[in-house]
């Protein structure tokens, strides 16, 4: 009974941001124009509500798709037809929903002794999702696995992995048998840190076939917990840390890993990483460049991949979600968001124009495949 009274409670809630959702539109009964959505991120409204919202390549929102509680990431299948909006770390639900029509499908509501943390993602056939969760007394980190039920548009959960460490957030296909999972190392309460002196972060392969860690690696300063997540083109992955340290260390925030090497962090000098206020939310590669934004910081940086220097802090409030463009309809370019509603479009080169929205952006951003 304790799920099924969970779901009607995430039900209403859901039911009162729909009557007071700003943004929807008429995009219910008929399809979107493809070349028209583009964007999908978490929001929240003036009003104290919360939604997943559909956006043209400016950011100007499509639709919205009204959640619970607060979100996170957004999952995207392959075909770029269904989308899952993730509770926020602690959380309490997962929203799947039809992006080409934007309806939305049955909240899928976490058990009563686990919690979602914020991601996951499909499997390059889309009929698997991957998400990070933990156990709600340990913080003992879980890959749930989930089935697709296309007739009934639910997910199932059909297996778990775990053993991996405590507290994993971002999670993402580095290939069609392997995961990389960032795993911020805190046992929390709720939001409460409970074990910062013996943290233990670490980035973490995992394989969807067996279940098994094939590859970890942690950073020296075990204070930095790792979070958020990117590959690059050659395959190297990307990671976003939350320093948990003392407020006047200026420690690197993001750091690169080849398989079967050593996480390398990227340079910048400690006032320059000061400026990001000890957290990364938001990593996105293009070309040889990669773009990290700061919320907490008020800004984002740009490194040089071949270097790994930064090269650039620009400010930017509430700096949120990055993506990367490369649809041959514009040229190849990032998608930077702001909780203040600022949307920037940056390309490599460094030629940037911005828009102003109504949607105060949550953190992550993701690009709708194209057909």
């Amino acid at each position: 009974m304790a799920i099924d009274n969970h779901k009607r409670k995430l039900l209403k809630s859901s039911a009162a941001a729909l009557a007071l959702s700003p943004w929807l539109t008429a995009c219910s009964s008929s399809s979107l124009q493809r070349e028209e959505a583009a964007l999908v991120s978490c929001s929240r409204t003036a009003n104290g509500h919360f939604s997943a919202v559909v956006a043209d390549n400016n950011g100007y929102p499509i639709y919205s798709i009204p959640l619970p509680e607060r979100g996170h990431g957004v999952a995207i299948s392959p075909n770029g037809e269904l989308g899952v909006a993730f509770a926020r770390r602690p959380g309490n639900y997962m929203q799947l929903f039809n992006i080409e029509t934007g309806k939305s499908y049955a909240i899928t509501a976490s058990s009563p002794d686990r919690y979602f943390y914020g991601h996951g993602v499909f499997s390059s056939d889309g009929m698997t999702l991957y998400t990070t969760e933990g156990e709600k007394k340990t913080s003992q980190g879980i890959i749930g696995v989930y089935q697709l039920q296309l007739r009934d548009h639910k997910l199932v959960k059909v297996n778990e992995f775990s053993g991996f460490g405590i507290g994993p957030h971002e999670v993402i296909r580095v290939d069609d048998t392997t995961l990389a999972i960032g795993v911020g190392g805190v046992h929390t309460d709720g939001r409460t840190p409970l074990n910062l002196e013996s943290m233990q972060p670490a980035l973490v392969y995992l394989s969807t076939e067996s279940g098994e860690v094939v590859e970890r690696v942690g950073l020296a300063d075990h204070k930095l917990s790792i979070r958020h997540l990117s590959q690059t083109h050659d395959g190297r992955v990307l990671c976003g840390q939350q320093y948990r340290g003392e407020p006047e260390d200026g420690v690197p925030l993001v750091a690169i890993h080849q398989r079967g090497g050593a996480l390398i962090p990227l340079n910048a000098e400690p006032e320059e990483w000061l400026r990001f206020n000890h957290y990364i939310a938001s990593i996105a590669v293009l070309g040889t460049h990669v773009v990290a934004t700061s919320p907490r910081g008020n800004c984002y940086g740009v490194w040089d991949l071949e270097t790994n220097q930064l090269i650039e802090i620009v400010s930017l409030v509430d700096a949120s979600g990055v993506v990367v463009e490369q649809s041959g309809v514009n040229p190849p370019q990032w998608h930077i968001s702001s909780g203040a509603g600022k949307v920037v479009n940056r390309t490599e080169s460094g030629m940037v124009t911005s828009h102003q929205t109504n949607v105060m952006w949550d953190n992550h951003w993701n690009r709708i495949p194209l057909k």
